[in-house]
């Protein structure tokens, strides 16, 4: 890649949105890592952990789902770097107050809070980057954001078993503040200027746009629904990985903390590799219809392994990881199907909402595990969002080289 090239895609824009969302990537999955510990100190029994983890990660997540809406329109109506401010000062201090919890309840109230936070910092981050870059660094700008900030687990797992969970927290608020200082540098996008300085009369941030033209809905729908077996595969598999180990009868003690760690360097992994093909390729479609049946394989495997050891279930986590890596062309797909006008809506919306699609799966798992079976009720659940993500990928635009200066009408 020439120096020019190398110079554009480590801008400013596109480095402070990779840190952003590192330190929201071990905000995020901090709780998963350390609920165990956490919910244990609170007096929490064993045969209580998974019904209240989950209870916890459906606030957090219904958090998320808000604070998508909320930090879409916004960053829309007022801007990409009002959102880059906003959510990450929430966040920052709602992840350092969880480090003070003594409750479930009250736990359940800041995973909340949390999450509304944590909703804004990727949307608008891939937002900026892609309207701040040009057409041909694109794909690998976003790539390098994703890839770079999904190391945040890895960096999350390690200072759980270094500190206690309350410091853990502490340290993740603490780098939000600092990387709040950091973004001082951050110019708005210009395509976002350019709209609001010479299309006065174009209406911004209208979220019920997306609903009154059949087209635009039929995208929209299509854009959630891809990512689907991404949080299946996160949200249930990789984060109750010590229970999946119990029912797959490896009793070596498998830690939540590790498994996440594993299955977000495969994704890191993933992120980079699907950037790369995709650009090579010139397609964004191709490259996920790719990487949702890779998915499909590899928690087949997760599920059915024929060698359970710790260390066969981790290499699992990782593979189903580098399955679901087309998180980043996930995002990007979004940010390019709609116009400047809804494009910080669609783009911070949809992967909110798609993680708030952890709500109805875990309940949807909770009823097939009770009648088949852990190991099967997950098979069928996963199944479904592979079929419906399939389905899905037939409603979006191909967006490849597509020029983003345009607006909905």
């Amino acid at each position: 890649m020439k120096t020019s090239n190398l110079k554009q895609l480590f801008s400013i824009p596109v480095v402070v949105a990779a840190l952003g969302y590192f330190v929201d990537i071990y905000d995020l999955l901090l709780f998963s890592i350390v609920r165990i510990p956490s919910l244990r100190s609170m007096g929490v029994v064993e045969s209580d952990l998974l019904s209240q983890g989950e209870f916890l990660l459906r606030s957090q997540m219904i958090g998320l789902l808000i604070g998508g809406f909320i930090w879409g329109i916004l960053g829309d109506k007022r801007g990409r770097l009002s959102v880059l401010f906003g959510s990450i000062l929430l966040y920052s201090l709602a992840n350092a107050a969880n480090g003070l919890v003594t409750s479930v309840n009250q736990y359940a109230v800041l995973r909340f809070i949390a999450g509304i936070g944590l909703a804004g910092e990727l949307g608008a981050g891939i937002t900026l980057v892609s309207e701040s870059l040009p057409i041909r660094l694109r794909g690998y700008g976003t790539t390098l954001v994703a890839s770079v900030g999904l190391m945040g687990a890895v960096f999350a797992n390690f200072i759980a078993k270094q500190f206690d969970w309350q410091i853990a927290y502490f340290i993740g608020g603490g780098l939000g503040l600092l990387l709040l200082i950091a973004r001082i540098s951050v110019f708005e996008s210009s395509v976002f200027l350019k709209l609001k300085e010479k299309e006065q009369h174009i209406e911004r941030g209208n979220f019920l746009q997306l609903f009154n033209n059949k087209g635009r809905f039929k995208k929209f729908m299509g854009c959630i629904f891809i990512g689907l077996p991404i949080w299946f595969v996160i949200g249930i598999l990789v984060t109750f990985s010590p229970e999946f180990a119990k029912a797959l009868n490896i009793t070596n003690g498998v830690i939540a903390g590790d498994a996440i760690m594993y299955s977000y360097i495969g994704l890191a992994v993933g992120d980079m590799a699907s950037g790369f093909i995709s650009q090579a390729m010139r397609s964004r479609k191709k490259v996920v219809r790719l990487y949702i049946m890779l998915t499909l394989a590899f928690f087949v495997l997760y599920l059915y392994m024929p060698i359970r050891t710790p260390t066969f279930f981790y290499f699992t986590c990782f593979l189903m990881g580098v399955g679901v890596g087309y998180w980043a062309l996930f995002v990007t797909i979004a940010a390019e199907q709609f116009g400047t006008n809804l494009r910080s809506t669609v783009t911070t919306s949809v992967p909110n909402i798609i993680r708030g699609t952890v709500v109805p799966i875990t309940y949807l798992f909770k009823e097939f595990r009770e009648q088949i079976g852990v190991l099967n009720g997950a098979l069928a659940v996963g199944v479904f969002t592979v079929i419906i993500a399939v389905i899905a990928l037939r409603a979006i635009d191909e967006t490849f080289g597509r020029d983003l200066s345009f607006y909905e009408e």
